[in-house]
């Protein structure tokens, strides 16, 4: 079975090493020393963990009626405009998603390099590659 350092679970995580540091030392995940003495985690737990953590940032405040499973909340880090489409990145923890939409949409959105937003992703075709 896999197992992923403290660096490795944190960049997964999209959080600090120092949080996932707390998160273990407070045994909200559990850890074991390799054979080279580093604490890591098991693939199992630390996938599980994230869906833990996941459903746990989703309070009543968060409540979206949308039919889009996969949410990224996070920062608009760049807005392009054209004629009539546009061109918005947002940085999602380790993730930059970049969407096109009409340039309308992002002048009714009131869309800005730093505000919070959240890109939601609904598709028919997903591909996963091995790391």
């Amino acid at each position: 079975m896999q197992s992923y350092t403290i660096g490795q679970a944190a960049r997964l995580l999209g959080v600090s090493p120092d949080t996932a540091r707390r998160w273990a030392d407070a045994g909200r995940v559990a850890t074991h020393r390799d054979e080279s003495g580093r604490r890591v985690i098991d693939g199992r737990d630390l996938a599980a963990f994230s869906i833990e953590i996941g459903q746990a940032g989703q309070g009543d405040e968060d409540v979206s009626y949308t039919s889009a499973r996969n949410s990224f909340p996070g920062i608009v880090t760049a807005v392009r405009l054209g004629d009539v489409a546009a061109q918005v990145e947002i940085q999602a923890g380790p993730h930059r998603l970049v969407s096109l939409l009409t340039r309308e949409a992002v002048e009714e959105l009131g869309l800005e390099v730093g505000m919070r937003a959240t890109a939601r992703v609904k598709s028919t075709s997903v591909f996963i590659d091995r790391a």
